[in-house]
């Protein structure tokens, strides 16, 4: 014999509903705040960011002696960690000469593997730079038929969004 629910699923109770849209993120994340703050139930809200785009920021040419450089500074706090590490099962004033030589070799290995990996690239991507996703559009959604009311006290506080 089959389950009968018998309260079946609501299909527009459960959809998802579009109360407010915002050109920031930083902004939804203020209207969702603000509805937490009136109690509205935030378990069913989502932001959902549209129209993605990916942003490449470039920081500065990258030379050899640049990449040099840079690797010799990731190189040498990973000396430095692995020379703490070994330096903490190590009795007496001889941590100090591991921690120090773990800073130095790091620094060393990771100056050269800068340097040749940079070289290798032939000159193809001579700049350094930061990637991050943006969106044109951030959506606050309201699921499970609480949109009018969210819709409500954001008119009410002043934060409907862009049109």
């Amino acid at each position: 014999m089959a389950h009968i629910d018998p309260n079946p699923p609501d299909p527009v109770s459960d959809a998802w509903n579009t109360v407010a849209s915002y050109s920031a993120y930083e902004e939804a994340q203020a209207a969702v705040d603000r509805l937490s703050d009136e109690k509205f139930p935030v378990e069913h809200i989502d932001i959902v960011g549209s129209d993605l785009r990916l942003v490449e920021h470039v920081t500065g040419r990258m030379t050899k002696g640049r990449a040099a450089g840079l690797g010799a500074a990731s190189g040498a706090w990973f000396g430095l960690f692995i020379g703490l590490l070994v330096g903490l099962f190590t009795p007496g004033p001889a941590w100090l000469g591991l921690i120090l030589g773990g800073l130095l070799i790091g620094a060393l290995w990771g100056a050269a593997f800068g340097f040749v990996g940079h070289a290798a690239t032939g000159g193809r991507r001579d700049f350094s730079s930061t990637r991050s996703l943006a969106a044109a559009r951030y959506d606050v959604i309201v699921r499970g038929g609480h949109a009018d009311q969210a819709r409500t006290i954001l008119q009410r506080e002043g934060l409907t969004g862009t049109a």
